[in-house]
């Protein structure tokens, strides 16, 4: 019998085929899930917030307003855009513990593009996202708000929630890859989850901001959320898209803001995985 022996070309090496870009990204968030998720209290507790919100804080300050039945259905829908900024960021926190002490060495060395680590963590973010978003809404139902949904409104509405989410998370990303430590980096989190949110119609219109403030608040990608989800839930004519457009036609205006927040979310996200891949060279 006679061997038969094979010699490679210098600069030539065999590589593994790639897995299926999908079945990896669904691995990838399947095991940021079970870590975020794998017990019942880490799956109860995002929902405490906004219970107390639909329940408790909500009705309290319709309370203390004249007339203000419907100020508490204004109030829950606001409370979606503080809900997701703080979702997220406190996502970016388990990225600093996987770059510190977790599996992030291994995942970078695995035969896969790195930009689906980052699109796998924040899947991960939009399913919470999801799940408190609707957690919201049906205890603000039960605790008598009104809503005025038709299937057009629940598609702004469900575009706003997945725009924004995207946007936050891939700024939480950033600021988890360029922050060294967790301190910091939740020191950080009452300016990007909060501050916005104040200025940005959660409880009055920004009409009642001064003018340079009202300015600002028309670019932040929270305005543009807020007016959009209250646009499609609420049926009041688009009062927060006049406030920012000003333009006349609801529809327009609606679709001008969801262009803005795809914008935002685009962008964001093309930065947070520029910024993964240069972190995970140092």
């Amino acid at each position: 019998m006679t061997a038969i022996t094979t010699t490679v070309p210098a600069g030539i090496a065999f590589t593994a085929p790639r897995p299926r870009r999908l079945a990896t990204w669904a691995t990838l968030a399947r095991r940021r899930f079970m870590l975020s998720a794998h017990t019942p209290r880490e799956v109860l507790a995002p929902l405490v917030t906004p219970l107390l919100f639909a329940l408790v804080i909500a009705p309290a300050l319709a309370r203390m307003i004249p007339g203000g039945a419907g100020y508490s259905t204004f109030v829950i829908v606001g409370t979606v855009g503080l809900l997701i900024p703080l979702t997220c960021t406190f996502a970016g926190i388990s990225v600093i513990v996987d770059r510190t002490g977790g599996a992030r060495r291994e995942l970078l060395a695995a035969p896969i593009p790195r930009s689906l680590i980052v699109l796998g963590n924040m899947a991960v973010a939009i399913a919470v996202s999801l799940l408190q978003v609707a957690a919201l809404i049906v205890a603000g139902w039960a605790r008598g708000s009104h809503f005025h949904v038709t299937a057009a409104g629940a598609g702004w509405f469900l575009g706003a929630v997945l725009s924004f989410t995207v946007f936050m998370y891939a700024v939480a990303e950033i600021l988890a890859n360029r922050i060294p430590t967790q301190e910091e980096y939740v020191g950080l989190t009452p300016v990007v989850a909060i501050l916005p949110w104040f200025l940005a119609g959660s409880l009055f219109p920004i009409t009642a901001l001064p003018g340079w403030l009202a300015a600002i608040a028309r670019i932040l990608p929270t305005t543009h959320a807020l007016a959009l989800l209250r646009y499609g839930v609420l049926g009041h004519g688009g009062t927060g898209l006049h406030d920012i457009w000003g333009i006349g036609s609801t529809t327009a205006e609606a679709a001008l803001s969801l262009l803005v927040l795809a914008a935002w979310a685009g962008l964001a996200t093309t930065a947070s995985i520029r910024v993964f891949k240069r972190s995970a060279v140092h």
